[in-house]
């Protein structure tokens, strides 16, 4: 056994934890300990949303001040119960991880995976050759979640982005889809929608277009292109996420920033009331006093009945 470990069970799982006083966030002394006890205690809440989701992990050894490393495949070494999907894509096969229970969460967090991010489709709705997702154009994913990523370039806060978020709540609004919206953990805010399964490539399109009218009818607010230089006191409407093989941070996730953050659900009027840079930053003991008060304020997400999303056809200029 590697020194300074314990060994636990968690549901009928048994595992070793290691370094567990470890600091990975230096700022505000919280240790791997903390860390999964934190995702140990939003799993039940966490798991609904990463169901038949391939998961990206992005994983911080030694701390978040230092450089960390994505991971797609299944560790080295993985314990054999965890739940394993191979895609087939550009990059070849990958066995991604597909996060099923409680220890699945435990696990990662020992690994130091402080970030978990997942695409806009399930499992269950892609097509499979010998028993592997396929990626490819022809057999593409069918997205159930429509993600809207708000990235703030410089000179833009937390209350710009709240107001961009209640403009295009109300523009999806008008199309029969419904928003939910979550922060990123970082700099912005990310809406998500239930959507009948759905053509990924479709998604980018309906969300490129909506893209390009929200700029064109905000020019002072929004922009639609990726060019660094476009985005300096504007929002970037990053509608590249909902591809099939890009991935979003997940709700209830950590991220790697200076203090653990965490990508987390809020309400509309707490967008609304958004008035100083700092609002809507929330920690782990935070977030579990939410959920503990409130529920899941990201649950509508989950619904399974979501509305078509409005056809783009191809090549057709935004």
């Amino acid at each position: 056994m590697p020194p300074e470990s314990i060994v636990t069970t968690v549901g009928e799982r048994t595992l070793t934890l290691t370094n567990l006083d470890k600091v990975l966030y230096p700022a505000a002394h919280f240790t791997k300990a903390e860390i999964i006890s934190y995702y140990l205690g939003i799993a039940e809440t966490m798991l609904p949303h990463l169901a038949g989701r391939c998961l990206t992990r992005v994983r911080f050894p030694n701390n978040v001040e230092a450089q960390p490393f994505f991971e797609k495949n299944m560790p080295a070494g993985a314990p054999d119960w965890l739940s394993v999907q191979p895609v087939l894509g550009t990059e070849g096969r990958i066995d991604y991880l597909v996060a099923t229970e409680p220890a699945t969460l435990v696990y990662l967090a020992n690994l130091a995976a402080l970030e978990l991010h997942a695409p806009q489709w399930t499992v269950e709705h892609t097509t499979m050759e010998d028993g592997a997702v396929l990626l490819a154009a022809e057999h593409e994913p069918r997205a159930t979640t429509c993600v809207i990523d708000l990235d703030p370039g410089p000179g833009m806060t937390i209350v710009d982005v709240a107001k961009g978020a209640l403009i295009i709540a109300h523009r999806l609004a008008s199309d029969g889809i419904l928003a939910s919206v979550k922060t990123s953990g970082s700099k912005g805010l990310q809406l998500s929608a239930p959507i009948a399964p759905t053509p990924s490539e479709d998604v980018v399109r309906y969300v490129a277009r909506l893209a390009a009218e929200l700029s064109r009818a905000h020019p002072d607010l929004f922009v639609a292109t990726m060019a660094k230089s476009a985005r300096s006191e504007r929002i970037y409407i990053d509608y590249l996420q909902n591809k099939a093989a890009r991935n979003t941070i997940c709700a209830y996730s950590l991220r790697g920033k200076e203090k653990p953050w965490v990508a987390t659900p809020v309400t509309w009027d707490e967008v609304g009331a958004a008035d100083s840079p700092d609002a809507l930053r929330f920690l782990p003991e935070d977030v579990l006093a939410r959920v503990a008060e409130s529920g899941d304020l990201f649950a509508d997400v989950l619904a399974d009945d979501g509305p078509p999303v409005p056809r783009v056809e191809s090549g057709v200029d935004a």
